[in-house]
């Protein structure tokens, strides 16, 4: 089942992941007449620059959480148009120029699947340009979640849990984009490691979307302490000597044609 978000808060709590995503789409040097698909779009704001960016193209953003999609919704241009969509249910055949995905794909697991899928809705010559979550990504707040997830108040409460990300490595990830049919495709990792100005900043991040799959599996009336115990023991590990907080953010880049 697709975890559910809360777009307009997701917008006060991603600006790290905004930062990301407007250096990829500077590094797409659009002619602007291109088809693009930008896999889970979130709330939309990258998807509408890109679409500035393609003025005589089109641009449709998929996302399966649909608070995401009425968050996108917001944002309107004559050649944009949002859908909810897994992005495992892409049917779609030689439809896109570009496909473009930001912080988003380390919410699917079976990529074998949705690097078919991918490669089956590109035009010839069209690119993927991917940029998700590494292993070694957020190694704090994973730590701490199994702390909690294992203490005797929770333990139990969790049976039957499934993680929500996939975090490969990039030896592992380069691998499975070597059995893919792409053509000139590069896979590389990076080190974007961040401080959160302070507290607060760093505890909207841990609340959305870190924490939505852990306390919908929750009963109602435990997640409060779940998310509260999380939160201080993030502080305790996180917060540096002048307030900020920081965390290790590890990300695989795909670049690959068709």
């Amino acid at each position: 089942m697709p975890h559910e978000f809360d777009g307009a808060k997701y917008r006060s709590a991603s600006s790290h992941q905004e930062e990301w995503g407007i250096r990829l789409m500077d590094e797409l040097q659009l002619r602007g007449d291109e088809r693009i698909l930008d896999l889970g779009c979130g709330d939309g704001r990258l998807t509408y620059r890109i679409a500035e960016l393609a003025p005589d193209g089109f641009v449709t953003g998929i996302d399966s959480a649909s608070g995401m999609i009425e968050a996108a919704m917001t944002h309107t241009r004559p050649n944009l148009l949002f859908r909810r969509l897994d992005i495992l249910d892409l049917r779609e055949v030689g439809e896109y120029d570009v496909i473009f995905s930001n912080a988003a794909l380390h919410w699917v697991h079976d990529h074998q699947r949705l690097l078919a899928a991918a490669y089956q809705a590109l035009r010839s010559r069209g690119v993927v340009r991917f940029n998700f979550a590494a292993e070694g990504n957020c190694s704090q707040l994973i730590a701490v979640l199994h702390q909690v997830k294992s203490t005797s108040q929770f333990r139990r409460q969790f049976d039957g849990f499934d993680w929500p990300w996939y975090m490969p490595s990039v030896e592992a990830y380069s691998e499975l984009v070597r059995n893919a049919p792409f053509r000139d495709a590069r896979v590389w990792g990076e080190i974007a490691d961040r401080y959160f100005p302070d507290v607060e900043a760093m505890t909207k991040w841990i609340d959305l979307p870190s924490l939505v799959p852990f306390l919908a599996h929750l009963p109602e009336a435990t997640r409060e302490s779940f998310r509260n115990e999380v939160v201080d023991r993030m502080v305790d590990s996180c917060r540096q000597a002048d307030g900020r907080c920081f965390e290790r953010f590890r990300r695989i880049n795909v670049l690959a044609s068709k």
